[in-house]
């Protein structure tokens, strides 16, 4: 288990100006933009604007703060109002984003096709790996209809490992294990990750608000 603290985390301007991204974790560890298998990021987006094409990964885009915004993919208007609203989408469409009342964050998880794939679900109070995830408020270009309960987006495999990142700060974190429980206290956007080489926790339990990206793929290592 490896605690990713936000605090620090370097901000790396969008080409557009339209925002800056600060990464959160990404598989190979230091991988860039042409040899990630994933990568998890938080976006500070502050414009509406085009998104940069990226032919061979997928996209699931959670709005974690701010009003929400409508993402247009391949000519087709999505509405994303408020947040904690997980939507897939291609990363080789053609898409524009516009912003409802103000600058968000996002949450973005990229994912290889063929290397990676991943569920996000926002919880609050207690999550298992048994338990089902919850429907996607939106699936775009193919990934599968509205609503579905969301299959790993990207790629079958099922080795991977569990991302969690804190969406509100102050958060404590209850993870059990062999020797007992132990607690880890979150400030808003600090993460945690468990890799494949790892046993991956049995259960959580928070008193706030959480993403848990789960991936798959090659062993994390």
């Amino acid at each position: 288990m490896r605690i990713l603290r936000a605090a620090g985390r370097a901000a790396a301007p969008w080409s557009n100006g339209g925002g800056v991204t600060r990464e959160i974790a990404v598989h190979p560890p230091g991988a860039g933009w042409d040899g990630f298998a994933w990568r998890v990021s938080l976006a500070d987006v502050t414009r509406d604007g085009p998104y940069s094409p990226l032919p061979g990964v997928r996209r699931i885009l959670t709005v974690v703060d701010g009003a929400g915004l409508e993402l247009t993919v391949d000519g087709t208007p999505w509405l994303l109002p408020g947040r904690y609203r997980p939507f897939a989408f291609p990363g080789d469409a053609t898409t524009v984003s516009r912003l409802l009342d103000g600058p968000v964050v996002n949450l973005n998880v990229m994912l290889r096709e063929g290397r990676a794939a991943a569920t996000v679900e926002v919880v609050a109070g207690s999550w298992s790996p048994e338990r089902e995830p919850e429907p996607y408020g939106r699936v775009a270009g193919g990934l599968g209809p509205a609503g579905r309960r969301p299959d790993l987006v990207g790629g079958p495999d099922p080795a991977g490992g569990l991302l969690l990142v804190a969406l509100e700060g102050g958060a404590r974190l209850t993870v059990p294990g062999e020797s007992g429980e132990s607690e880890v206290r979150l400030e808003r956007f600090d993460a945690v990750l468990w890799t494949g080489s790892e046993a991956l926790p049995d259960g959580l339990r928070t008193d706030s608000t959480v993403a848990v990206v789960r991936l798959s793929g090659p062993p994390l290592g």
